[in-house]
């Protein structure tokens, strides 16, 4: 039987030695910090917050987690389960973000605190898609995927449908403005689309879709020029002539009127709103009257 050579077996224990020393190290640093699993309540919840609010959201997801674990019951737990969604949402966990908090509406359906609940939820939904790339690139975001800002439009109308007084509500509804634009926005690329592609019927039909979809969105004169372009190169005369009264009407310096429609703007959006994000944020452990 042939021995291993020398050097095969010095590299295969320098390898194995590298093997074991790699994972002592994963050890040492996914190890818990050891105060996590001594700590007192209030005092786990403290070290918890503190981090929360010195933007450690890692380690104050950490502690939040470790309290929930060994004390699954109580205030300090309540609270805790909202503080450690938001940790997770300003980290960019946002599925995490998502389950902690409807974990909790499952959980706490009475909890005093639900409308924020519902707030942090369509923030996170709201969020998505409006990534650090998008922001200073300026994107239009109604490119990307609409799911996300689908469901955080109904996060925020829920909230306002079931706590219309909520602190939140306010700032819910300006949201949903934005959104509603947004989405408006994406139904006229999509009619822009067909248009281009010589498929004018669709881009009508996806104009007139917008505005019954969309009433009195900001892209209602773009929808009526939408369907009068589609009409002009339909040859429905009678139709284009209709939708150009009535965005005289409504509309009387929209471009199209002088033959300077679509030039492709809604491609690139002037500036994205809401990208310094409002801290918004309750805890019922804090002062309350903030």
């Amino acid at each position: 039987m042939t021995r291993t050579p020398g050097f095969a077996r010095l590299a295969l224990l320098l390898v194995m030695a590298f093997v074991l020393a790699l994972g002592a190290g994963c050890s040492r640093f996914g190890k818990k910090e050891p105060e996590t699993e001594t700590l007192p309540v209030d005092q786990l919840y403290q070290e918890a917050n503190q981090s929360l609010r010195n933007g450690n959201w890692s380690r104050a997801s950490n502690y939040y987690t470790r309290l929930i674990a060994r004390f699954p019951y109580g205030e300090y737990t309540e609270q805790a389960q909202l503080d450690l969604a938001y940790a997770q949402f300003k980290a960019g966990n946002y599925e995490n973000a998502t389950s902690t908090i409807d974990r909790f509406i499952r959980t706490y359906p009475a909890h005093r605190h639900i409308d924020y609940a519902y707030y942090l939820r369509g923030l996170v939904n709201f969020n998505r898609e409006n990534t650090f790339l998008e922001r200073v690139a300026r994107l239009d975001m109604s490119q990307r995927d609409q799911e996300s800002p689908r469901q955080s439009f109904n996060d925020f109308l829920l909230l306002i449908q079931r706590y219309p007084n909520s602190r939140y509500a306010a700032d819910a509804r300006q949201r949903m403005v934005y959104l509603r634009n947004e989405l408006a926005r994406h139904d006229l690329n999509v009619g822009l689309y067909y248009l281009d592609r010589g498929a004018y019927v669709a881009a009508a039909n996806r104009g007139k879709a917008l505005l019954q979809d969309y009433p009195n969105s900001e892209l209602d004169g773009d929808a009526i020029a939408l369907m009068g372009e589609s009409y002009v190169r339909l040859g429905e005369e009678t139709l284009a002539a209709d939708a150009r009264r009535v965005l005289e009407l409504n509309h009387p310096g929209h471009p199209w009127l002088r033959g300077d429609w679509p030039r492709g703007e809604s491609v690139w959006r002037s500036l994205v709103p809401f990208s310094g994000e409002r801290e918004v944020r309750t805890s019922a452990l804090e002062d309350e009257d903030d």
